[in-house]
């Protein structure tokens, strides 16, 4: 048996963040070894610095887990799911980058940033290349990707096998 890949989340105590956790904490490739948050949670232990705001209980290997500043040193894992508002992740993402680790953000900072790919894995996984441009990458192998908003990501989903087999050439939301 392998072992799990080590991540972190950043914004845990937002309801995006405990939506990761909530997503991973169980997950078959992924164990949550570090949390952070802003500077008034850091040092706390998680269930003191949340408000939890899901049905789903705190797991508990994380109830007991102090947070962190969100700010890359050496217990951060290599690879970071970002849960930032996006004012926050403009400042705090390309940070962990710079310090090589692995960002998967869900901010909309970087959705159009050139070299930032902006990834629906089930239809265009293949633009992750564009890792490879980031200067980032280029220096010690870190990176960040983003996703697009959850509204958009549902209606690619639906229009890309259309524009695949017959083009879709505009969209006229009413």
């Amino acid at each position: 048996m392998t072992s799990k890949i080590p991540v972190g989340i950043l914004g845990a105590t937002g309801t995006v963040g405990q939506r990761f956790i909530q997503l991973l904490h169980q997950h078959p490739w992924f164990e949550i070894t570090w949390l952070a948050a802003s500077d008034r949670s850091a040092g706390k232990l998680y269930p003191e610095a949340v408000k939890w705001n899901l049905a789903t209980p705190i797991p508990p290997n994380i109830a007991s887990m102090k947070v962190s500043a969100a700010a890359p040193d050496s217990t951060t894992p290599k690879l970071v799911f970002a849960a930032l508002d996006a004012t926050a992740a403009q400042q705090i993402e390309p940070a962990f980058a710079e310090a090589g680790h692995a960002v998967v953000s869900n901010s909309s900072a970087f959705r159009m940033a050139e070299d930032v790919p902006l990834i629906i894995p089930e239809v265009n996984g293949d633009h992750v290349s564009l890792i490879k441009t980031q200067k980032w990458y280029k220096k010690n192998g870190g990176f960040m990707v983003t996703n697009p908003n959850c509204s958009a990501i549902g209606l690619v989903l639906a229009l890309a096998p259309l524009h695949r087999r017959f083009g879709v050439a505009e969209i006229e939301l009413v």
